[in-house]
């Protein structure tokens, strides 16, 4: 198992640990609900260091992320980011990522920390131009800020203007008073907020520092039980749950991270189904009856007729009802199409809805 540079932190502070990709993280503090409301409602902080970051370099940095990736990184420019997914040979994803641009020929890429041998694995297996590539990972923190206080506490400890910065978007200044720390604002939880990635031996400093910023606005550390179902509420996907080996982007509703104008892993097949159409897809649901939808819950039509599987789901903290992600068979996926979830045998009543739950 191994640790971030903040485990004993969250031990210290009282967290339940849990294995998680190979990591020991926190899942929960004071629990679920209230790290939830905190986030949403002022600021929270997430240590999210097991997730994998790695640089490439050079002439045909660029070519070889057009090659693995599915959106068009040719239209970043320095300091912008990209969200899109690295599809495989056979139709599904072999991870979902973030693309940053430091400038013309260097690149960072963040990945799933679950599959960090396995991405770093499958675009060294593309790169027909020997990239200079590195994996960083295992010395870079990364925590993710987040909340409607988060740039009022964060302001505090830089002279980047950070709200400047738009969604999506990053810089590389000094934060604490140290130099080179990217501040991104590329939030995983609807609320607002930045991420930091910076060298490890910081890591305590910044954390000390950062809670000390936003002690005015009652600042919380949040586990990952509350990033869950803040990610949730946005319907984002989580790669492990929504989306994986088996699944295409078309059918994960990820056509808008799909660029056609470009060349890339297993194009061909992945256009015709945009073209074509697909016999399933990634929707959201509400509940109407009584019950909380889990991971691989069976979705059967009025008839008893199984037409799906739920990949997440959870009782919404801010909405106070319980909803969910499910592929379902395409004529099912229209929103307001009644389904029914099988909890323990009993088939529960919801209703197809467009995404994101929570809208602002």
């Amino acid at each position: 198992m191994k640790n971030t540079a903040l485990s004993q932190k969250h031990i210290s502070l009282g967290a339940k640990m849990v294995p998680f990709a190979g990591y020991n993280m926190p899942v929960s503090y004071t629990g679920l609900n209230e790290e939830h409301a905190v986030v949403r409602n002022s600021v929270g902080v997430f240590d999210v260091s097991h997730m994998g970051e790695f640089i490439l370099r050079g002439e045909h940095a660029l070519d070889l992320i057009q090659k693995v990736t599915s959106n068009d990184a040719s239209v970043l420019t320095d300091g912008k980011a990209q969200y899109s997914c690295l599809p495989n040979a056979t139709g599904g994803i072999v991870d979902d990522l973030l693309v940053y641009r430091i400038d013309a020929k260097t690149y960072m890429l963040v990945v799933n920390a679950s599959n960090i041998e396995k991405d770093w694995n499958w675009i060294k297996s593309q790169d027909t131009w020997n990239v200079d590539m590195k994996d960083i990972s295992e010395e870079t923190s990364l925590l993710a800020i987040q909340g409607p206080d988060a740039v009022a506490t964060l302001q505090k400890l830089t002279d980047v203007n950070l709200s400047e910065i738009p969604y999506y978007s990053f810089v590389k200044g000094k934060f604490n008073g140290v130099e080179n720390v990217v501040i991104s604002n590329t939030g995983y939880t609807g609320a607002g907020g930045f991420e930091l990635y910076f060298e490890n031996p910081q890591a305590e400093n910044m954390w000390n520092a950062i809670f000390e910023a936003g002690k005015e606005f009652n600042i919380k550390p949040i586990g990952l039980g509350a990033r869950d179902t803040l990610r949730l509420e946005m319907g984002f996907c989580l790669y492990g749950n929504d989306i994986d080996d088996t699944t295409s982007p078309i059918e994960a509703g990820l056509g808008w991270i799909t660029k056609f104008t470009k060349d890339f892993t297993n194009r061909a097949a992945i256009e015709a189904q945009k073209t074509n159409g697909v016999s399933r897809k990634l929707v959201g649901f509400e509940m109407i009856d009584r019950g909380i939808p889990r991971h691989d819950y069976p979705v059967a039509d009025s008839n008893g007729q199984v037409i799906g599987k739920v990949t997440s789901g959870t009782q919404s903290p801010t909405l106070g009802k319980a909803i969910g992600l499910a592929y379902v068979n395409t004529e099912f996926a229209k929103s307001g199409s009644e389904i029914h979830i099988m909890i323990r045998d009993k088939a529960v009543k919801a209703l197809v809805c467009k995404i994101p739950f929570l809208r602002k």
